[in-house]
């Protein structure tokens, strides 16, 4: 179980493959096990770097409050623990933002992004209703309550939903509230224009309510392309890992060149299109790569 203390804490981390680092950040209550297709289907092609964020799955529990760049200072000294100077960050759904801060605050280090199903702020009735919800179970400590809504929402079948859920009691309720709490009120839409980082837009075309953020962030990112896929909904990295996997190895390889470091000017052509779900993502069959989670 490998342990990293930076930033005053101890992290749960994972590391798989060689090549273009890529860290990904998962939302509140869920740990790095959301990731687990993320590391078996692209660890082949690049460094795979998954975490806990403190307070949550094995990591230890904060007495400072989780909030977006505490967060971000936590990533960029795990990732100078790993010697790793720059990296692809990306962040699912909430953990979006996170992604957004890092590039923003530290550009040397984060040198791109991937948005899946992501947002720079929450400024809907029925996104912020929804955190505000889940705030209130954490605060009421009904972890296992909340464990299985989110683990059963994101599984794909029995497998995934038990280490969803497996992850999600482990973590500190105080410190999870922390997470939605500030998810609640974060915005840095005003700031996506100096992002001068390629940035890689996921969405699920089912994913209505997810939509007018994918606007948002298109409309505000001078270098982004914008994926719709077909048939998936919001959890895009459990319910569409194929899909997403192949989406994403193709655009780290185009944009960076197949070697870390800073992307051309290439990363201006930008576009939406709209790529249809693969076989393999159709559940609940299982694969070879689910059988090794």
């Amino acid at each position: 179980m490998p342990m990293a203390f930076v930033n005053g804490t101890r992290l749960h981390y994972h590391v798989e493959g060689r090549g273009i680092p890529l860290i990904f950040i998962h939302p509140p209550l869920l740990n790095q096990e959301i990731f687990n297709y993320q590391k078996a289907q692209l660890s082949d092609a690049f460094k795979i770097i998954t975490f806990d964020i403190r307070g949550h799955g094995l990591s230890d529990a904060s007495p400072a409050a989780v909030t977006y760049p505490l967060v971000v200072e936590d990533m960029r000294q795990l990732l100078e623990h790993l010697d790793v100077r720059e990296a692809v960050v990306c962040g699912y759904s909430t953990g979006g933002g996170i992604a957004l801060e890092a590039m923003l605050a530290h550009p040397q280090t984060f040198t791109g992004g991937i948005l899946i199903s992501a947002m720079s702020e929450a400024s809907d009735w029925y996104l912020k209703g929804r955190i505000r919800a889940a705030s209130g179970l954490s605060r009421i400590k009904a972890k296992r309550l909340l464990g299985g809504l989110v683990g059963w929402g994101n599984a794909d079948m029995s497998l995934t939903f038990n280490n969803l859920y497996k992850g999600a009691v482990q973590g500190d309720s105080r410190n999870i509230r922390q997470y939605y709490d500030y998810s609640l009120t974060y915005s840095c839409t005003d700031q996506l224009s100096s992002i001068e980082q390629p940035v890689l837009l996921l969405y699920g075309e089912e994913d209505a309510a997810f939509h007018r953020y994918a606007r948002m962030l298109e409309a505000r990112l001078p270098y982004r392309d914008l994926v719709f896929i077909e048939k998936a909904s919001h959890q895009l990295p459990t319910k569409a890992p194929r899909t997403m996997n192949r989406i994403v190895e193709q655009w780290v390889s185009r944009r960076f060149g197949g070697a870390a470091g800073r992307p051309g000017r290439a990363a201006e052509e930008v576009g939406t299109v709209q790529v249809p779900v693969s076989a393999g993502d159709i559940p609940p069959q299982r694969t070879e790569n689910t059988q090794q989670l």
